[in-house]
């Protein structure tokens, strides 16, 4: 009985997104970029993907021997980089609206967006540094270099905090130097795309851009930018063909997530392993297929949210620690895990997944307030109340 427990996440996650949620009457309109919905769905989006990172310690098909396998969260193992998406797209669409409505907005720019996740990745690299060596783990002075700089992930979770930074400092230099807006969207998507082009030609690894999660959602940071820059257009043009898009937009997630396991399958990510001459063409046929779903699935999100008003108090609450808890629960998974990344034992190996689940929740949220509040220490931040009232537009 105590095996089953786990499946009870999925009643339990619906009634999280859905309760306090607020229908939309006929012919009104939930304004679905709102900071507060998005802010929540993403706190709702943080919790999922903590399932995702645990799912894949007691029942991803890679798992070996497989009588590691635990059944219960399946579900959530291949769907990390469509839930990320939904991170990736607001990341571009905030930088873009925030430009365009807040005065002066690129000065201090890389104080406000690029510094809070730089400081965000080494706080928690030293963290992880530390558990490692209290595991067991050891560690020469070339690993710890590897480790300290990020060069090697210390906390294999940092991916995002990696590349996001870039993503910004694109923005700012695109914006700042090209005065024609068009231009520096544009410029901004080039970079975008050139990583992933470069990301495409590298062979899985044990560094920087390692594997096809690196770069298989950031697409949609220039999709945001172009939404952005287009949504006087693009919202009117959906509430008038609302139904058509939300039953295509909905109908249409399924079968595109199944293309893209058939992609995988196909052609795969892994071509290097059979010493494929087309390796990196395999790759981004794989990565096409996953575009589609990613974009698809924040579409779809965007029309449901047109309609339905989501939020409540544990949500609001969750949208703001998200980047912190995406970046400590981790900590929890591989302590409770088999094996610590993949190194030595585990000290707190916990077999029960829904256990499992309830204590890397339960300590990952305290965690994520604690990191919170020292970050906004260091950036002198944690003593300023909370001026801005709920801004019309996400940003």
């Amino acid at each position: 009985m105590g095996k089953q427990l786990i499946y009870s996440v999925y009643f339990i996650l619906p009634i999280l997104l859905l309760w306090g949620a607020k229908p939309a009457k006929k012919g009104e309109w939930n304004d679905g970029l709102s900071l507060s919905q998005t802010k929540a769905f993403q706190g709702f989006l943080a919790i999922c993907i903590m399932l995702h990172h645990i799912g894949q310690k007691t029942c991803a098909s890679w798992l070996f021997p497989k009588s590691r396998i635990i059944p219960g969260l399946e579900f959530f193992v291949p769907i990390g980089y469509i839930l990320v998406s939904f991170f990736m797209f607001f990341n571009g669409y905030g930088a873009y609206k925030s430009f365009h409505t807040k005065k002066n907005y690129l000065n201090g720019f890389v104080k406000k967006r690029v510094l809070p996740v730089v400081l965000s990745l080494y706080s928690t690299t030293v963290i992880f540094f530390i558990a490692r060596l209290l595991v067991g783990e050891k560690i020469d002075g070339q690993g710890a270099f590897f480790y300290l700089t990020s060069i090697k992930l210390c906390n294999p979770y940092t991916w995002y905090v990696i590349v996001l930074p870039f993503f910004y400092l694109a923005f700012y230099f695109a914006f700042r130097f090209i005065k024609k807006d068009g231009f520096a969207v544009a410029a901004t998507t080039a970079f975008v795309v050139a990583y992933i082009l470069l990301g495409t030609s590298i062979d899985h690894n044990d560094f920087l851009i390692r594997g096809e999660w690196w770069w298989n959602c950031v697409h949609m940071f220039p999709v945001g930018m172009i939404f952005a820059k287009y949504e006087n257009k693009i919202i009117p043009h959906l509430k008038k063909y609302y139904l058509i898009y939300a039953i295509v937009a909905v109908a249409a997630l399924y079968p595109l997530y199944l293309y893209s396991v058939y992609a995988q399958d196909a052609f795969s990510y892994y071509g290097e392993n059979f010493f494929a001459p087309d390796k990196v063409m395999r790759r981004r046929l794989t990565l096409l297929s996953q575009v589609f779903v990613t974009m698809d699935f924040v579409l779809a999100s965007l029309l449901l949210g047109m309609k339905v008003k989501i939020g409540n108090r544990f949500l609001k609450f969750m949208g703001t620690i998200t980047l912190e808890f995406y970046l400590i629960h981790g900590l929890f998974v591989e302590l409770c895990d088999h094996t610590f990344d993949g190194g030595v034992p585990s000290p707190f190996h916990i077999k029960n997944v829904f256990l499992y689940v309830l204590v890397v929740f339960a300590l990952g949220v305290p965690s994520a307030i604690l990191l919170k509040k020292f970050h906004g220490l260091i950036l002198g931040t944690g003593s300023k109340k909370k001026k801005q009232k709920e801004l019309k537009k996400a940003s």
